[in-house]
Order: C-alpha cells, then structure tokens, then sequence
C-alpha cells in the first residue's frame, strides 16, 4: 500500500496537532497514517470511512460463507 507525503504524521506531531488532525480527517483527507519509530503504526480515519470498510468485509463474509457452504454440500 502507497500513501501519500501529506498523509503520513509522526506520534508526537499527532499528540501536537489531534484536534486539527481530526478535523482534517473528517473534512478534507482520507486517512493519516501514524509512524512511531520509522514505522507504520496506525491509520486514522473518518468515522464514515470506517462504516463503508465494516459494510464491506460483512458483505465479503457472506459471500465466503455462502461459497463455502456449496463447495462444501
């Protein structure tokens, strides 16, 4: 996965700037990426991205159970 220079926020500018950094997530960019120690730790995003993602994986879950049942059967 590639991510973008403006997308990616040490912890401690995180810790600095959360209020903005939360704003900005819920107005204008998709998703901050955390780095603590040069490495990738976590991915902030909004709230409404979360639910699309969750949406997803059930939808995916009941296609593999249901592919699962007929290989299955």
């Amino acid at each position: 996965m590639t991510f973008e220079k403006n997308e990616i926020m040490t912890a401690t500018d995180m810790v600095r700037n959360f209020s903005s950094v939360l704003s900005s997530v819920s107005k204008e960019k998709k998703r901050v990426v955390v780095v603590k120690n040069n490495r990738f730790e976590a991915v902030l995003i909004s709230v409404e991205a979360y639910e699309k993602m969750s949406e997803a994986v059930t939808i995916l879950e009941r296609i593999y159970a249901s592919t699962k049942k007929k290989s299955d059967g």
